[in-house]
């Protein structure tokens, strides 16, 4: 054992972050390392250690080691063990864990866990197979002597074995039905010999994997992207590209192509998505050229299917990642691109503690491991496109769609307009007749519905009273009565609570009383009504609930297997299909009355990206928008298609009102069950905060109630600070940090939580 000058044994103390995700505890705690231990502990390994006065062991992770105690000897505690399964964290892991927790606040802990999507060893999946072990003639005896004494199942088993020597372990119990004792039976009298072999579990079922990749000639536009990436990755020039092309540019092919480059140089790829409902079509597409070099990660995998992916991405025997957000801390040795498709996705900001963006973060990471980014989107996020005009981004745009396709027709119906004629169907005139037409000629129907499930609050139309959780400050939601669970109930969809449908308001009493019903269910049923020889398919939050949900329907819909497909927000992000050439966009304008400074914004990427989805082949393209706002700019430069002129609308209002990108904000939410408590220490941080950045020109606002006042009895509250460097609001942050340290024991039952450039409310 090595000393330093002083005797002590080389890195025999480590500093480790405990297991428990509390800012009370967010600091790393000293530990003596047993001798038995000594060479065994490395930064970022899992460990079990004595913690608080009972010594209760718990987890932790060791942050670093050193030759120097901090504290009296005595007073040091020992690491206990290794703890089984953990998972060693690289160095990279660990800094870009500390970079989460310092950029956007948050505890280290959960930084950490944040960078670990997968915390745990899982047992290795195994292939069993059952192997004849007599020679042949003996086994041809065997037989005879099983089938003399009736020994059906054995005699059944030894046929199949002396015509196949090895079988499934599977197939001789399932269609075999042989039993495991049987199996036991003949291994013991060493007749047969169990197989057993570790394999990884393959999260990825195609149906379509033996499509063939035939390599397409690109356009000069994409040409163009290509030749400029391979020269500046050669170059090791920083790669920093958002590629702004319109839907049907052929993105994904341009994609390739540079993963390709990336590949040849003996790098890895990460692709990140923003959509679970992506996955099979993109996964299609890549494995199709890049084979077994791809694999995928995505919350739908089961604990197994997760880890020995990661594995497999730590040994190098994947080179290409896919998936949202968790597919950015892939552990691969050697990254050397990643690629952010539909980049301007809300789903891309975490909604939990750290509140990242993938941005953001995959920036850092890039910058880290000297490798380059590119960003993709046919709506390019305000953020991205304000950073591409300031020269932080190199600008690349694809105005053309590929392979002789034009955008679609678009037209913009007033449903003011139909409501006067008489229409009061959920579909005017204009759609109907569009639809009716692409029944007859064998084409495909998208309907795009910004609202899930069949489902509405319930009020009275003689009072205006609505039906309220009594935990929280929401209307309840009703479900109607077609199965399930909660049919024909009354549920909070943020505790839980639920009550029975109401016949009679309970303030005035009377019997018009009922639900706003405007769902994804409610369109089928219409449509099955309206076309009853239409074979429909619906996918929202409530069909898409098991694993391969996504998968099927967007497969059998590909098949031309339905007519309509009708759903929400998931059915119009990056999907492509040949023969949809008609979208209908009901009730377009229901996001923009969302309480949130992007509704905008939000509403001419969803109306886009949806009439994009229209005559992406040679089939020319229609799309019907229907709204009560037509005049509305964000609704008029979508059914354009014109990018740019929203963006200089939306970027002007951005900076009169000082909002990101031009401006940046930070979120500080509060929340606790004390209302009194919780309203006055938000009052109290605003006032230090004023007077402490007052000549720093940071602006306080608040404290003010949030969008949602109460949730499952917790009160909530939130102040925000605005300045123009981001920098400056991070010193807001620590200094608020800091303050909420000092007063810890008055704040021990209100909860603190920031958010930076914050996407959805609060």
């Amino acid at each position: 054992m090595e000393r330093d000058k002083e005797g002590n044994a080389e890195g025999c103390y480590a500093n480790i972050i405990v297991d428990i995700s509390h800012e009370k505890v967010d600091r790393p705690f000293q530990y003596r390392i047993p001798d038995s231990l000594l060479g065994k502990i490395e930064p970022g390994m899992k460990v079990q250690i004595p913690f608080g006065r009972s010594n209760k062991l718990i987890d932790g992770y060791v942050m670093e080691l050193t030759k120097k105690p901090e504290y009296p000897e005595e007073k040091l505690k020992s690491i206990h063990a290794v703890s089984e399964g953990g998972i060693s964290i690289e160095g990279s892991q660990v800094r870009l864990a500390a970079w989460l927790k310092r950029t956007y606040g948050s505890t280290m802990i959960a930084a950490m866990k944040t960078v670990l999507p997968v915390k745990q060893k899982v047992k290795a999946a195994e292939k069993k197979s059952l192997r004849l072990k007599v020679e042949k003639e003996k086994g041809k005896e065997l037989l005879l002597e099983y089938e003399k004494k009736h020994q059906t199942a054995k005699a059944r088993l030894m046929k199949e074995l002396l015509e196949y020597e090895q079988l499934p372990y599977s197939l001789v119990t399932g269609k075999l039905g042989v039993t495991g004792k049987t199996i036991s039976g003949l291994v013991e009298k060493q007749i047969a010999e169990l197989l057993v072999e570790s394999t990884w579990r393959n999260p990825i079922k195609l149906a379509q994997t033996n499509q063939k990749w035939d390599r397409k000639i690109l356009t000069r536009e994409q040409q163009a992207v290509v030749e400029a990436f391979t020269k500046d990755f050669k170059d090791k020039k920083e790669i920093r590209y958002l590629i702004h092309g319109i839907t049907g540019s052929g993105k994904t092919e341009v994609y390739m192509e540079i993963i390709e480059q990336v590949l040849l140089e003996g790098k890895e790829v990460i692709v990140l998505i923003p959509e679970i409902a992506l996955t099979y079509q993109t996964l299609t597409r890549f494995y199709n050229r890049f084979g077994e070099q791809v694999s995928v990660v995505n919350s739908k995998l089961s604990a197994g299917e997760k880890y020995d992916q990661f594995l497999r991405a730590k040994r190098g025997e994947v080179r290409i990642m896919i998936g949202p957000r968790t597919a950015l801390f892939t552990p691969f040795q050697n990254l050397g691109l990643i690629v952010m498709d539909e980049e301007h996705e809300g789903s891309y900001k975490s909604d939990t503690m750290p509140r990242f963006h993938a941005r953001e973060t995959a920036e850092e990471i890039a910058r880290n491991c000297h490798g380059a980014l590119v960003l993709g989107s046919a709506t390019p996020s305000l953020e991205a496109y304000f950073r591409a005009e300031k020269g932080e981004y190199r600008l690349f745009t694809l105005k053309n769609r590929l392979e002789g396709a034009y955008l679609p027709a678009v037209y913009t119906v007033d449903l003011r307009e139909e409501l006067k004629q008489g229409n009061r169907s959920v579909f005017s005139n204009r759609l109907k007749e569009a639809i009716y037409d692409r029944l007859q000629k064998k084409q495909q129907i998208m309907l795009f519905l910004n609202r899930r499930g069949y489902a509405g609050f319930i009020s009275c139309r003689a009072c205006g009273y609505v039906v309220k959780c009594p935990h929280c400050d929401v209307a309840l939601t009703h479900h109607f009565g077609n199965g399930g669970s909660n049919a024909g109930k009354l549920v909070c969809h943020y505790c839980g609570y639920e009550r029975e449908e109401i016949n009679l308001c309970p303030e005035c009493g009377s019997k018009y009383i009922s639900g706003f019903k405007a769902g994804t269910q409610q369109i089928e049923q219409k449509l099955k009504e309206e076309f009853p020889s239409a074979r429909v398919l619906r996918m929202d939050g409530d069909t898409t609930r098991k694993k391969d949900d996504y998968e099927r329907i967007l497969s059998a819909f590909s098949n031309e297997e339905a007519d309509i497909l009708v759903g929400t927000q998931m059915i119009v992000k990056g999907h492509d299909f040949k023969k949809v050439t008609l979208v209908g966009i009901l009730a377009a304008d229901l996001s923009l009355s969302a309480n949130d400074y992007r509704a905008a914004e939000r509403t001419f990427q969803l109306l886009t990206q949806a009439a994009g989805r229209a005559g992406r082949d040679k089939l020319p393209g229609e799309v019907v928008i229907q709204t009560y706002q037509p005049e509305h700019y964000s609704i008029v430069h979508a059914a354009n298609q014109d990018y740019e002129a929203f963006y200089k609308e939306e970027i002007a209002f951005r900076e009169i009102a000082g909002y990101p990108p031009a401006a940046h904000m930070l979120g500080v939410f509060i929340q606790g069950r004390d209302k009194k408590a919780a309203w006055e220490l938000g009052g109290f941080l605003a006032e230090k905060c004023r007077e402490a950045f007052r000549k720093k020109k940071v602006l306080i606002i608040g404290p003010a109630k949030a969008t949602i006042e109460k949730v499952n009895d917790t009160y909530r509250y939130v102040i925000y600070g605005k300045h123009r460097e981001y920098s400056r609001l991070i010193e807001v942050k620590d200094f608020l940090e800091e303050l909420l340290e000092s007063i810890r024991e008055q704040t021990k039952q209100i909860s603190i939580t920031f958010d930076f450039d914050p996407m959805n409310g609060f």
